[in-house]
């Protein structure tokens, strides 16, 4: 009997576990949104409870504070990117072009997928990054730029990309063009993550100009 009630009390436990981890998620999912859409600053402890349903006072049996939240959003997000665009890049057998490829159809999907953490990066970024407790946001992004830049240069020694073109201003034309389509992308909205992946390659690779 005691090994039942210890098991049924784990099972509880477990499901209780899920049930909290669930709501965190969800809490932070109208965090990050309210962010993106409101500001930061302008954003309050009670708009986001509000927007959940719950008192204020509950809020903080998940988070700390507001800005514990927006360090959960920005940590989870900026470090899965890194994750992905360094396994595109380190893998094998695998061309430059191909991982240029990977890489642009990867932020689009992200876009696509996280559009409220994107637009909340890209707004709140300058400012964070001159604050202790969010130096990380510098580093993150350093790192993912220095993926793509590799990627680039890559190309140019494999001779697969032009060598008399300026990798790092490239690299810049390219990462405010895809990550800027956040203010405009609709989810359904006639374009999949695949398809504008494909348009902005065959524009990047082929040209405006008619041959």
């Amino acid at each position: 009997m005691a090994a039942t009630r210890s098991g049924a009390g784990s099972a509880r436990n477990a499901a209780g576990g899920t049930r909290g981890s669930d709501r965190r998620a969800e809490l932070l999912g109208i965090a990050a949104r309210l962010f993106a859409t409101q500001g930061y600053a302008r954003t309050t402890v009670r708009d986001i409870a509000e927007d959940a349903g719950i008192l204020s006072g509950s809020l903080y049996h998940h988070f700390s504070s507001k800005e514990a939240m927006l360090d959960e959003i920005l940590r989870d997000f900026l470090g899965r990117l890194l994750v992905r665009f360094t396994e595109i890049e380190k893998r094998e057998g695998v061309t430059p072009k191909e991982k240029l490829d990977e890489l642009v159809l990867h932020a689009f999907v992200t876009i696509h997928d996280s559009p409220h953490a994107v637009a909340l990066y890209q707004k709140e970024s300058g400012a964070l990054s001159h604050q202790a407790a969010f130096e990380y946001v510098n580093k993150y992004s350093h790192e993912n730029d220095e993926v793509w830049l590799r990627v680039l240069a890559a190309g140019q020694e494999s001779g697969a990309f032009r060598a008399d073109i300026d990798v790092d201003l490239l690299y810049r034309s390219m990462r405010d063009s895809i990550w800027a389509t956040v203010r405009w992308y609709q989810p359904g909205g006639g374009y999949d993550p695949a398809e504008l992946a494909d348009h902005f390659l065959s524009i990047l690779y082929g040209g405006l100009l008619a041959r």
